[in-house]
């Protein structure tokens, strides 16, 4: 090789060598001992360095990598916890006193007992008729009737035909009690001892007994399935609209000034009779801006059954109940009654609940994500959904839609007119429903904002027995009172805010983005007292390791792509003839080592020499 290429040659391998020695913008560790050793010696976690300084030692280096990774292994544990707590989404309650002009409730105020509209009177009479001869035949009771006109036209009489045909297909029967676990000597059972009931069927003659093990509760339940038979009957609501405001409440004032009509509304309860809500978003609303019985409702009522169903209802009074505006009178849940010659003072304390909704609780913003149609003209509430999904199964399933409820697009309700199988239907999916078959108590949830009154009722006696002949006098002046046990017929009820505070019930998240980092901080403190550098100090470890094992990776890939060089077999003589050229082909590689070692000519001594040296190359 001519010496100025090998003089050239000699320059680059050192401009090599010193761009190799410089720092570069991108650089990997050649090895996983080499980056941790690194790792080890520089970073600022604690205990890191011991891994690294007593490596002479190696009784301390394994104690401490022991003592190292059981403190990470402590850490990443509770590291779980804290994220098992944060995903568990806790929630803290927070209850707050508030002071301002409060809203008045809407109270709604039934009769209590069911009323002989003029719509179905002569079916509720023939109704009465047979529930006489019935109970006669079963308990020789015989059954006062009120005088009744009893001369009725041809389609009445055919009316009543048919009433008698579907009363005798639901009969009221009486069964004898079950005596499997009697004794063989124990006494006969005697004529009281029947639970008793009606029978349903379906129109396979599939029947079963609805049975009661009350006499009461069975004649009742009875005679109330048969009359909403009759109220399903009539096709117009409105004919069974027949409000007797001034006969049933005589006096209605709200903060010390007279109710008009402007102030309620009217609807009709089955079993309720006439119903009256005040202050129910109708008009003005009213507020209360002092606590007190002056400050509030105060009402004075008929509670005298006068032409009422006695059947139906077994009590005297009236029925209250407090409730917030847009929500459905819901009596039998939320209602209490009320004793005739009695003044009932119910104060009330208004509670307010706001829950956290998505991932804190299961409860609905305002009920369009609920798989129920809310068929009630109301905001959404639980009870609103429960019976909204009872009514939809009793639609899908029976093919009508029960009387208590509204009334689904495209639906009629039952009748055993038009659908003789509905008494079966309805009383098993009730037991469905109870048992939560339909799975209606699942579906429909909570609300995340509740308004709830807490009542606290006290009782004294109205009037008092020195005051009560001029107050029945004055009622009889003035709202034609003329009854006979005039203590049985009339009551009082006031109802107002105890206090002008009211309670917030609120939910705030116990452990946000901020905790959590929080929290997690404070165990790294705890077990390597280190901050948020020395986390980046260890996904940079991380990020290495990875890099590292991608390069080495890559280069195990790219050796394993490579094919073999195949060497022809060589024969004894070749291999003699390979073996005694092998000296002399590796003397100039020495000879080459040696002159790059030993001291180099300048550039001056080359040039000249450079020609002479070409023509002895030429030479040879």
């Amino acid at each position: 090789m001519p010496e100025g290429e090998k003089m050239g040659q000699c320059k680059r391998e050192e401009e090599q060598q010193q761009k190799e020695k410089r720092e570069g913008l991108i650089e990997f560790y050649s090895s996983y001992q080499e980056l941790f050793q690194f790792f080890c010696s520089n970073t600022t976690i604690h205990g890191a360095i011991r891994l690294v300084c007593s490596k002479k030692n190696k009784m301390k280096t394994a104690f401490w990598s022991v003592l190292f990774f059981l403190t990470f292994g402590l850490m990443y544990w509770q590291f779980g916890i804290l994220y098992r707590d944060y995903f568990s989404y806790p929630v803290n309650l927070n209850l707050n006193l508030n002071s301002d002009r409060l809203t008045f409730p809407a109270v709604t105020l039934c009769t209590l007992n069911p009323y002989r509209y003029s719509a179905i009177r002569k079916q509720l009479d023939k109704l009465d008729e047979i529930t006489h001869q019935t109970l006669l035949d079963l308990y020789d009771y015989n059954m006062s009737l009120p005088q009744r006109d009893w001369s009725t036209s041809s389609s009445q009489r055919r009316s009543s035909r048919s009433l008698l045909h579907h009363i005798q297909r639901h009969p009221l029967r009486r069964q004898k009690r079950d005596k499997v676990n009697l004794p063989e000597n124990s006494p006969s059972v005697d004529k009281n001892d029947w639970k008793i009931g009606f029978v349903l069927c379906n129109e396979n003659n599939d029947c079963f007994h609805q049975a009661y093990s009350s006499g009461v509760d069975a004649v009742r339940e009875w005679y109330s399935f048969h009359y909403i038979n009759i109220l399903a009957q009539v096709p117009d609501a409105k004919a069974l609209d027949e409000s007797d405001f001034e006969n049933f409440i005589y006096a209605c004032r709200f903060n010390e000034a007279t109710c008009d009509k402007a102030n309620y509304t009217h609807f009709h309860h089955p079993l309720y009779g006439n119903c009256y809500t005040f202050n129910d978003n109708s008009s003005s609303v009213w507020t209360s801006s002092l606590p007190g019985i002056n400050n509030g409702l105060s009402l004075v009522v008929r509670t005298e059954q006068n032409d009422f169903i006695p059947l139906l209802s077994t009590v005297t009074g009236a029925r209250v109940m407090v409730h917030d505006q847009n929500e459905p009178a819901f009596m039998d849940d939320g209602g209490f009654n009320v004793r005739p010659g009695i003044e009932t003072s119910i104060s009330m304390r208004k509670e307010m609940t706001e829950r956290l909704g998505g991932s804190y609780s299961d409860c609905t913003e305002d009920g369009s994500d609920v798989p129920v149609q809310n068929l009630f003209s109301s905001r959404y509430t639980e009870q609103v959904c429960i019976r909204s999904c009872f009514q939809l199964n009793v639609v899908e399933r029976c093919g009508c839609a029960y009387y208590f409820y509204p009334l689904p697009k495209g639906a009629e309700y039952c009748d055993y007119t038009k659908h003789k199988a509905w008494g079966y239907c309805y009383y098993k999916l009730l037991a469905e429903f109870k048992a939560d078959v339909l799975g209606c108590f699942h579906k429909c949830r909570k609300p995340c904002k509740m308004t709830e009154y807490k009542l606290s009722a006290g009782y004294s006696r109205w009037p008092s027995a020195v005051s009560e002949d001029w107050v029945f006098y004055m009622l009889s002046q003035q709202n034609k009172y003329n009854i006979t046990s005039k203590r049985n017929g009339v009551a009082k009820v006031n109802i107002f805010f105890k206090e002008w505070n009211y309670k917030t019930n609120g939910e705030s998240p116990a452990f946000t983005v901020v905790t959590l980092l929080s929290q997690l901080g404070n165990q790294w403190s705890l077990w390597f007292g280190s901050s948020v550098l020395s986390v980046m100090e260890l996904a940079e470890l991380v990020l290495d390791f990875i890099a590292i094992t991608f390069i080495l990776g890559f280069r195990w890939f790219r050796s394993r792509q490579k094919l073999p060089v195949a060497v022809p077999p060589l024969n004894s003589q070749d291999n003699a003839a390979f073996q005694d050229e092998a000296p002399a082909l590796r003397a100039p590689h020495r000879f080459t080592v040696e002159a790059v070692v030993t001291t180099l000519p300048s550039y001056n001594s080359l040039e000249p020499r450079g020609p002479s040296r070409d023509g002895e190359e030429g030479h040879e």
